[in-house]
């Protein structure tokens, strides 16, 4: 009965999840078609979940760096492959790390405060105020909040990617004592465009997932103040599941389609 109950309650999560999703995608359309489409308030969104960011994912992106070549550095060195350690190391945070890691720390800042500002929205009945000026809540409210996790993903991968790379050279150089040059070149010649955008698009998924699971929960908020803080640590929890959960499946797409198509 526990697992009838868990399986119920994930299906009607997921059903809600992704009318959500498909109404985000309706008006979008249809804000540009018909050029309401709210470019500042998109800005501002990107503005508060990129570059608000920005520390937090550039600490993030230098350490993961910086740790890979010390756990890899000295054992390669002794097998003679230091020339492959910047290669494993940019290929590890291409693919895997930097979306991953940026999305997790994503979740836990842009996730919880979306959620945490629809959900006071949504005790005080601004949302119904809303709808009472005929203006679509998910228009207004979720499609800038949406778009901005997904771009923003996107870009903030490409900066953990950069300074992840900086921060495994430093240490490569000063600490397991290779040059810059031969850091470099393992790069170069190891991480192919299809690797980057394969870790790129993966970011894109999962701030779309952070954006309208992190509305989701605001939007089901009740209970007061109490409620505010349940759908807080909800938003948080429930992204990072499905992050966790969705990137199984998202490399082995991604693999295939690369063996199958460009290698």
């Amino acid at each position: 009965m526990i697992l009838v109950n868990l399986a119920r309650s994930f299906v009607e999560l997921f059903g809600n999840l992704s009318l959500l999703f498909l109404q985000s995608l309706y008006w979008t359309f249809h804000s540009l078609r018909n050029g309401r489409f709210g470019f500042g308030n998109l800005i501002e969104q990107m503005s508060r979940i990129g570059v608000d960011s920005l520390p937090m994912v550039m600490i993030t992106g230098f350490s993961t760096g910086a740790v890979l070549v010390v756990q890899i550095g000295y054992q390669f060195t002794q097998l003679g492959a230091e020339r492959y350690v910047g290669g494993v190391v940019s290929l590890a945070m291409a693919r895997e790390l930097a979306p991953i890691l940026t999305s997790i720390v994503v979740a836990g800042r842009v996730g919880s405060a979306i959620a945490a500002e629809l959900g006071t929205m949504k005790i005080t009945e601004q949302i119904d105020a809303l709808e009472t000026m005929a203006t679509n809540p998910v228009d207004y409210l979720v499609v800038p909040r949406f778009w901005g996790c997904t771009i923003m993903l996107f870009m903030l991968t490409i900066f953990t990617n950069i300074v992840g790379a900086i921060g495994g050279s430093i240490v490569a150089v000063y600490q397991i004592g290779q040059t810059l040059t031969t850091f470099s070149d393992s790069i170069l010649q190891n991480l192919k465009i299809y690797d980057l955008m394969g870790g790129l698009f993966k970011a894109m998924v999962f701030g779309a997932l952070i954006g309208i699971i992190g509305c989701y929960k605001g939007f089901t908020t009740e209970g007061g103040a109490e409620g505010v803080g349940k759908s807080t640590t909800g938003a948080v929890v429930l992204a990072i599941m499905f992050i966790l959960a969705v990137n199984y499946f998202l490399t082995v797409g991604i693999n295939n389609f690369n063996m199958a198509y460009l290698q």
